[in-house]
């Protein structure tokens, strides 16, 4: 199968490949099929939907942000980032995190209900 992506051009892959999100994410429920695509070069991992290629989601995995970051047995967690053309205005959503099981091929949106995970946690800061 192939398709046409905004970030990568023409991705080929097998149906073995496909991350099935059964709830979608919030805002995007009825997407469910997903690539998970890491490349040498970029910081990101990515989330880019099968049935509308055109939608994809920049993630960090969060244990490098906070190695106590909630865990979820046999999944590893990932937080949207928000993308900026300003290097200090690039922020992860840490309160509802993707977790993701490669091995399953399976995925899940939850919120964290806890005050020390912000929507918008900055990725990069200033040194002053």
């Amino acid at each position: 199968m192939k398709i046409n992506t905004y970030q990568f051009g023409e991705v080929e892959f097998t149906e073995d490949r496909i991350l099935k999100i059964p709830e979608g994410l919030f805002g995007f429920e009825n997407l469910k099929r997903y690539l998970f695509i890491k490349t040498e070069n970029d910081l990101f991992y990515w989330l880019n939907s099968v049935d509308e290629p055109e939608i994809a989601f920049p993630l960090v995995g969060l244990k490098v942000i906070d190695k106590d970051y909630p865990e979820m047995e046999e999944f590893e967690p990932f937080g949207i980032v928000k993308m900026s053309r300003i290097p200090t205005e690039i922020t992860i959503n840490l309160k509802a995190p993707i977790y993701i099981n490669q091995n399953s091929k399976s995925g899940v949106q939850k919120i964290i209900d806890n005050d020390k995970y912000s929507i918008d946690y900055r990725l990069f800061v200033e040194d002053k």
